[in-house]
């Protein structure tokens, strides 16, 4: 692997401390108490300068994905709301957001409403909670089994446990013949690029709210039990995206056994 594709998270990084420090800075001069959550507030300013720009790269293969979406969505780790763009809304009857960090709600809120989904009518709802709260997540819902699409975008990096995380979700709260839905970074295929993101994970992930570069999100997913013939794996990654980036990206759909 070159030296430059295994340093280049340093650029990012670099990036985000212009973007993030003083407002982070900032923000726990007026709330001492946010020093407490410094990497959720850092990543909620990084977030803002460059979610738009994230969400760009990976147009094409979220625009053939995604208007897959049907029924009662649940999107993890929603945060502003980019999604939204990309699911065919005449197919979706609710959607629910999960986004623990509460600064990006407002923003959030006015996508979704933007897009005809309103708190007031019950077609949105938004939970502070992660994906790992399932039980706070099944009292929104009202019960077990009500969801027909999980979604996840760039996500599931940043939740503890995912593999038993993903697996429980799919256990309790997605319907039968439900689908998953996911686009994220995950655990490279080739060693040289793996070892490089398990050596970085541990600082990056102070910086990203607790990001991993070597989550193997797409391997968690494909051991899932409750997937039937149905569940194939579409595969994709960024237009141009070389196979040294440190940022190795998946694309995948899975239907839950009916």
């Amino acid at each position: 692997m070159k030296v430059s594709a295994a340093f280049a998270l340093f650029s990012d990084l670099s990036v985000s401390v212009r973007v993030a420090f003083f407002p982070t800075l900032i923000d726990i001069y007026r709330n001492p108490s946010l020093i407490l959550h410094v990497s959720r507030t850092f990543m909620s300013h990084v977030w803002a300068a460059f979610a738009s720009p994230t969400d760009e790269s990976g147009r094409p293969v979220k625009q053939a994905l995604f208007p897959h979406a049907t029924g009662t969505v649940l999107d993890l780790g929603a945060g502003f709301g980019h999604l939204i763009q990309y699911l065919d809304c005449s197919k979706v009857t609710k959607y629910v957001a999960l986004e623990p960090n509460t600064r990006m709600h407002s923003v959030l809120r006015q996508t979704a409403e933007s897009a005809g989904f309103c708190e007031s009518d019950g077609t949105l709802i938004i939970l502070s909670c992660g994906a790992e709260d399932v039980t706070q997540i099944l009292e929104a819902l009202g019960g077990l089994h009500l969801v027909d699409t999980i979604t996840s975008v760039l996500a599931l990096c940043s939740i503890p446990s995912p593999n038993r995380v993903i697996t429980t979700l799919v256990r309790d709260i997605l319907k039968p013949g439900g689908q998953v839905l996911f686009y994220e970074h995950v655990l490279s295929p080739r060693a040289d690029v793996a070892w490089w993101q398990r050596f970085w994970t541990p600082l990056w992930g102070v910086f990203s709210d607790g990001c991993r570069l070597d989550c193997p999100t797409h391997l968690h997913i494909s051991e899932m039990k409750y997937v039937d013939a149905d569940g194939t794996l579409v595969e994709g990654k960024e237009p141009g995206e070389e196979e040294e980036n440190l940022w190795w990206h998946q694309a995948g759909r899975f239907v839950k056994h009916i």
